[in-house]
């Protein structure tokens, strides 16, 4: 093959994983965008020194966890997983609304990852509507009573 033969065949394979790749993120978005219980969110992981830069995601409430999926990846996984009795709700503000947007709020809540560790302190911005439900999920955890005879 000469180097123009060479080239035209980069070049398609490159759009081509480019579409494979786009088609696959576009896929998960819209699979995570439609489940029960999902939410856009932003995450803002605090550190001992500074914050973390913000990250686009979709929260979805588990029976017992709380999932949160990186907008921009095509893993399958959630980035971040939270049991609902590790969630603690510390503060909430309300930001200004926006016009094109509907009012948003920012949760300051500390958390223990599922994986284990240290507790840490996380802001989820999310929708009015997203927080109210987020705060249901919260408060409908199951009572930690023994037995029931």
């Amino acid at each position: 093959m000469n180097g123009p033969a060479w080239l035209i065949v980069v070049l398609v394979s490159l759009v081509a994983l480019v579409g494979v790749v786009g088609g696959l993120w576009l896929s998960r978005t819209r699979t995570l965008a439609r489940r029960v219980g999902s939410f856009p969110c932003v995450l803002v992981e605090m550190g001992r020194e500074a914050a973390s830069s913000p990250a686009r995601g979709v929260g979805q409430y588990g029976a017992v966890t709380l999932y949160w999926w990186r907008r921009l990846s095509i893993v399958p996984r959630p980035a971040r997983t939270w049991s609902r009795g590790s969630i603690e709700v510390l503060e909430r503000t309300f930001l200004p609304p926006a016009p094109d947007r509907p009012q948003a709020v920012v949760a300051r809540c500390r958390v223990v990852p599922s994986s284990g560790g240290a507790p840490r302190e996380i802001r989820l911005q999310m929708s009015a509507d997203a927080y109210a439900g987020f705060t249901s999920w919260l408060e409908a955890t199951p009572s930690r009573v023994g037995k029931v005879i």
